[in-house]
C-alpha cells in the first residue's frame, strides 16, 4: 500500500512543470525543511511518511525556485519514529 502511495505521489509531482507551481498548489502539504536538510522540502505521502525532494537550482532565490523544472528525489522518510533520527525507508 505504501509503495502505491509513493508511486502515485511521484506521478502527481511529474504533472507540474515548475517547482513554483507545485509549491503554490498546496499539494501534499509541502513544507520547507531546516537544519541538516535546509533547502529540501517534504511532501506528504501518508500521515506518517514524507517524500523528501530538493529543487535542482544553483540559485535558491524565490524567483529561481519558482522557475526550477528539476527536482532531486532524496527519498522517503518516516517522521514519527521514537528517536530524533529520521527513519529513511528509501534513502
Amino acid at each position: 500500500e505504501l509503495t502505491r502511495a509513493i508511486k502515485k505521489r511521484l506521478d502527481q509531482i511529474v504533472a507540474f512543470e515548475y517547482f513554483g507551481e507545485l509549491q503554490s498548489s498546496g499539494f501534499g502539504k509541502m513544507e520547507s525543511l531546516a537544519g541538516d536538510m535546509h533547502g529540501d522540502y517534504s511532501i506528504r505521502v501518508t500521515a506518517n511518511y514524507r517524500l523528501i525532494v530538493s529543487p535542482k537550482s544553483s540559485n535558491r532565490s524565490a524567483e529561481a525556485l519558482k522557475r526550477c523544472d528539476t527536482l532531486i528525489i532524496k527519498g522517503v522518510v518516516d517522521y514519527h519514529g521514537k528517536t530524533n533520527k529520521l527513519n529513511w525507508l528509501i534513502p
